[in-house]
């Protein structure tokens, strides 16, 4: 089966060759892989034999300049186009740090707000052109990615504190926010809807939760967010793909608002954070398609990771409706040979031909 084969028949909640097995590396895994013997410039996904992706992305921030406003061995401090000021590290797999946001409250949000024009120009259309025919022929699944909700507004744009505030205090501004970005989004993927291109699914991203709790409450969660997701969900079915959401954290107690709203896929069931993987398939595994719910934690330890997805996988993969991967990343720890096992053994216990 290809890629794009193998994902329908798992959203349909039908059975496949095997479940799909997707994932991301961090740069410093990869540099590591290199190093132990994966061929220079070759594409782990190719190396591995798991599945590959074609992704689509755009630039849906109010375009700030970006800046270099200091530079030094260790570190770059820079602007971006959402008005942030980073320090990035120069070393792999570091975090950046957030000093200082511009768009800190509603007036100043009026003047990004005007700068978030439509413009195809949003998207690498170069890449684009040169990648998508490529990625049709090699039979993958096309994923095209929107920008809106809680995440992007306080993780990349004005700050946890800030947003957790004026989610109370000032609920109108948080909502031109959130439907200001999905507007954006939608305005410029029918750009790319009207030139042909086509898409298996819509992804997006935004964190509602941290360990064990929510970042806010399920009646601030009725009144301003969801109505924006289940306002996306409806164009994203509405065009004929399947809508596809990535929520770190703890959200056991939204899962079942997103289900009503019409999600059709969730990822990535952070263990560490109280995500519960078997019960949400026991739930809702006949609407639901769960991705990942492997614990990253175990990733060190080869011999545990191994043991949780002979544990897990059996019961995720009935009927359909699970894809494999960690729930986070593959972090540097992981050796080429310990991956070269996990994927061997996701394949062996992820088959439906045996």
């Amino acid at each position: 089966m290809t890629t794009q084969e193998r994902f329908r028949r798992i959203f349909e909640k039908k059975e496949a060759d095997r479940i799909p097995i997707i994932d991301q590396p961090w740069q410093g895994t990869l540099n590591r892989w290199y190093a132990e013997g994966m061929p220079q410039g070759m594409a782990w996904e190719d190396y591995f034999g798991v599945d590959k992706l074609g992704q689509v992305y755009g630039d849906f921030s109010p375009r700030y300049p970006v800046k270099i406003l200091e530079e030094t061995k260790e570190y770059v401090i820079a602007t971006t186009g959402w008005g942030v000021t980073l320090k990035n590290f120069k070393v792999p797999d570091s975090t950046p740090e957030f000093l200082d946001f511009k768009i800190k409250d509603s007036n100043v949000w009026q003047e990004a707000k005007r700068r978030m024009t439509e413009d195809i120009d949003r998207f690498d259309m170069e890449r684009i052109q040169r990648e998508y025919p490529k990625w049709k022929a090699e039979g993958r699944w096309l994923q095209a990615n929107f920008w809106f909700g809680f995440d992007v507004a306080h993780s990349w744009m004005s700050g946890t504190e800030t947003i957790l505030i004026a989610m109370l205090e000032e609920p109108e501004w948080v909502m031109d926010i959130f439907n200001t970005y999905l507007d954006l989004s939608i305005a410029q993927y029918e750009k790319l809807l009207k030139l042909g291109y086509r898409f298996d699914e819509v992804y997006w991203c935004d964190d509602m939760g941290y360990k064990n709790t929510t970042f806010f409450s399920m009646e601030v969660y009725r009144e301003l967010l969801k109505p924006v997701q289940k306002r996306a969900v409806e164009w994203i079915h509405k065009q004929g793909m399947y809508a596809h959401l990535h929520s770190c954290g703890y959200i056991m107690p939204f899962v079942p608002e997103l289900v009503e709203i019409g999600v059709d896929a969730l990822n990535p069931l952070e263990v560490k954070a109280g995500m519960d993987s078997v019960f949400l398939k026991q739930k809702f595994g006949d609407t639901l398609t769960l991705h990942g719910g492997m614990n990253a934690m175990y990733w060190e330890d080869i011999e545990a990771t191994l043991q949780e997805i002979q544990r897990l996988v059996p019961i995720l993969k009935q009927g359909g409706g699970y894809i494999f991967s960690s729930d986070h990343s593959i972090p540097n720890s992981v050796s080429l040979e310990n991956y070269k096992a996990i994927v061997n053994c996701v394949k062996e216990v992820g088959s439906y031909q045996c």
